[in-house]
């Protein structure tokens, strides 16, 4: 079900509000379009149902940025309209390119029944929270969960949705990278030897189907900014109009701005950054951040953690001043 918000902005159902609000990243999968038939259609009167052939597109939107959630799109449609229907008729082109108002109708088109987008085309979406991708590259130097590997994994996650789970008939697909495009392609072959794989830098002016996956996943990324952004300027009483936190690029003024004025000393930001970004961990450790001494991870951690909880907590004899000190001492003072 799609929803508008108070200013009339289109919001595709690809954005799950609950989600955006707990942090958690999600998958979103459109039903299978009518006019494609899947492979796993029973046969009628004893006739075999040919299933559709398709073409499939994969795109992301949201890498660069430290607020918000990078994410990734899928599109496909029957091999025949891959031109004629989103070149010669929708004119969709990569996402950068078009504007903002065009890019929202295109998406607006494709979720409304009856369009000839809606009833050929599908689309799924991954996206990343800002927690989750953080969480990820923060782990311990051996265990780290960079960026390109969580990138390959949703590419993963979702072509097996709809070749796998939701039985599409795709032969050909078409991924846009910022990487070395042979050494992904060549993954993603070991994964889908059954596939025909083209990995090309900037794909998404290249070929329809990725210039569509860009769509859906640009929309669904600008969409989800602005109910996060809304959502936050309503809770803690913010004027949008100075507030402003802009694109959430980094080279953003705007965006930095709004990340040094409302940086809590101790907590930094909610789900909405990536505070494993440089530019949100030098305000944190730099930039007047409180600095968080833990207790060393020791075999007995429990039970001394739990003596220094009954023994120095504020208001129970600790000469510090409330939780602003408790929390700064240092682990050999505490312990």
């Amino acid at each position: 079900m799609t929803v508008e918000t108070g200013d009339s902005t289109f919001v595709p159902p690809s954005v799950i509000s609950e989600h955006l609000f707990s942090g958690e990243s999600y998958a979103y999968y459109t039903p299978c379009p009518n006019a494609i038939t899947p492979k796993e259609a029973a046969p009628t009167a004893g006739e075999a149902v040919e299933s559709t052939p398709c073409v499939l597109g994969v795109d992301e939107a949201g890498r660069g940025p430290v607020l918000g959630p990078m994410v990734y799109g899928v599109f496909y449609l029957p091999l025949e309209l891959h031109h004629s229907l989103l070149t010669e008729e929708h004119s969709f082109d990569d996402s950068k390119v078009l504007t903002p108002a065009v890019r929202a109708n295109l998406m607006r088109l494709l979720n409304t029944p009856e369009n000839n987008l809606h009833e050929s085309c599908g689309y799924a979406i991954k996206s990343l929270s800002a927690r989750d991708i953080s969480s990820g590259m923060m782990r311990a130097p051996t265990a780290v969960y960079n960026l390109n590997a969580q990138a390959m994994d949703a590419t993963v996650e979702l072509i097996r949705g709809v070749v796998e789970e939701r039985g599409v008939d795709v032969r050909e697909v078409y991924i846009d990278t910022i990487g070395n495009p042979i050494t992904y392609q060549q993954k993603l072959e070991k994964i889908f030897p059954s596939l025909k794989i083209t990995v090309a830098k900037k794909a998404d002016s290249l070929y329809p189907c990725v210039s569509a996956a860009s769509v859906a996943a640009k929309v669904t990324r600008d969409v989800t900014l602005e109910i996060m952004y809304e959502a936050i300027t309503r809770a803690e009483r913010y004027d949008p109009a100075l507030e402003s936190w802009g694109s959430g690029y980094p080279s953003d003024s705007k965006c930095v701005g709004w990340l040094r004025r409302n940086m809590d000393p101790v907590f930094g930001w909610g789900s909405e950054c990536r505070f494993s970004w440089g530019t949100a961990r030098e305000m944190l450790e730099v930039k007047g951040g409180a600095r968080v001494d833990w207790p060393a991870d020791e075999e007995d951690g429990a039970s001394r953690l739990n003596e220094f909880l009954l023994s120095s907590g504020p208001g129970k004899g600790s000469k510090g001043d409330g939780l602003r000190d408790w929390y700064g001492q240092r682990s050999s003072e505490i312990i």
